[in-house]
């Protein structure tokens, strides 16, 4: 589960997530060490789909029609990088109801906490 955290200076919640990226990243350069070319094609593709979704997304005479084939091009290269690297499937926390509670309720401590800090720090 996510554990969430305070930012250093304490006026924000922070949601690590730094290790699940980190095991991505592993895991793609392995799937690169054992087949670059394979990998290699699907990472261009992929970057040639995000350029297109983020030229899409900043023109402004662009139809919207054509945002979302640019978004579904993009989803779809990421998903088949996301298929060669095993942990992706554990990115996404599905949370049964007391797992959601327990979450819940140590963000809103953390956010009290911030307003707190917030309201004492405005009376002086």
């Amino acid at each position: 589960m996510i554990r969430p955290q305070l930012t250093v200076d304490g006026t924000a919640i922070r949601l690590p997530l730094a290790d699940r990226v980190g095991a991505l990243v592993d895991e793609l350069a392995l799937a690169y060490a054992q087949d670059p070319k394979g990998i290699g094609r699907l990472l261009a593709a992929h970057a040639g789909a995000v350029f297109g979704l983020d030229y899409a997304e900043c023109s402004e005479d662009m139809p919207d029609h054509v945002r979302a084939i640019r978004a579904a091009e993009a989803d779809g290269t990421r998903e088949g990088l996301l298929g060669h690297l095993p942990s992706a499937d554990r990115l996404d926390d599905q949370l049964g109801p007391d797992d959601a509670v327990t979450l819940a309720t140590r963000l809103t401590k953390l956010a009290a906490s911030i307003r707190r800090n917030q309201t004492r720090s405005s009376r002086t």
